[in-house]
């Protein structure tokens, strides 16, 4: 199976990648209901692309804390249209990714031309994830999550949260490499706002370093999140791109590789940005 041109990009020396979120549902905790039909969904990715999006996460189920599980048919039916009209209308080239924890969404998602698989699960929500993500060679993000949506805020506690995401994520990469998934298809993501309270997503933040040095790319969601908005409490998530800036341009100083943000023009700023400073200090920016 040939490499994909994702992989190369993801592991190569460039600026790190920005992530469009398309939230195909009515609940999500800061663009809910807005995007249904796949008109608005397509003039959305074009103009995520126009803004510098390397690539697009595309769901149909929410994760926002207390949302409700989406049947796999529902999912399919909001997300599968898409995929197949952005990779026909939009781009043929453009890296899309399926948001889901369950296998029967992703393989068909997939087979409609989707590339890669971002599971919040881990692979623990659908024990056919990690074998079917194997066989289909294709790239996945495995993401911390102490509970579920539907519980993760109901007070969550961590003797030491850097240690306890950063074993987390060791155990379910080397799970995913024992179901065959290739060691350079896998991408972990700390779970900012899943399960953690402010404090804990603040020292994550902090402590990002011992993540990405793990030696797995890292995807970082900190965008409009709400331990941001516990800090500025008077604010709508919409208002928060100031502090989401913040927290993308600590993640690249600390060599995260994928960023998945709502504000893609604004973020692809800040992180070619803090990259290109970083890439100074290491002395290899041109000039």
């Amino acid at each position: 199976m040939a490499r994909s041109p994702f992989l190369d990009r993801l592991h190569g020396s460039g600026p790190p990648l920005i992530m469009g979120i398309l939230n195909l549902t009515p609940d999500s905790f800061s663009d809910g209901g807005r995007i249904r039909a796949v008109e608005p969904a397509l003039e959305q990715v074009r103009a995520q692309v126009r803004a510098g999006a390397d690539l697009v996460d595309v769901g149909g189920e929410s994760t926002r804390p207390g949302a409700q599980r989406v049947p796999a048919e529902e999912q399919k039916r909001r997300v599968l249209e898409v995929i197949r009209r952005i990779r026909s209308e939009v781009s043929a080239e453009l890296p899309v990714s399926i948001d889901t924890t369950l296998w029967s969404v992703a393989g068909p998602a997939l087979e409609a031309g989707a590339d890669l698989v971002n599971d919040v699960s881990a692979g623990r929500d659908d024990p056919a994830m990690l074998a079917g993500v194997a066989e289909a060679g294709v790239p996945v993000v495995l993401m911390h999550m102490q509970g579920s949506p539907q519980t993760m805020n109901e007070a969550p506690r961590y003797a030491d949260v850097v240690t306890e995401v950063t074993d987390f994520l060791v155990e379910r990469a080397r799970t995913a490499r024992k179901a065959g998934v290739g060691e350079d298809s896998i991408l972990l993501d700390p779970g900012i706002a899943f399960g953690k309270a402010p404090s804990h997503n603040l020292r994550l933040l902090r402590r990002l370093d011992r993540i990405t040095g793990l030696g797995f790319p890292v995807l970082l969601g900190v965008s409009r999140k709400q331990y941001i908005g516990d800090l500025f409490p008077e604010l709508p998530p919409q208002e928060l791109v100031p502090a989401t800036l913040a927290a993308t341009a600590l993640g690249v100083w600390a060599g995260v590789r994928v960023l998945r943000v709502h504000d893609v023009g604004p973020n692809r700023q800040a992180a070619d940005s803090v990259w290109a400073i970083r890439e100074a200090e290491e002395g290899s920016a041109p000039g």
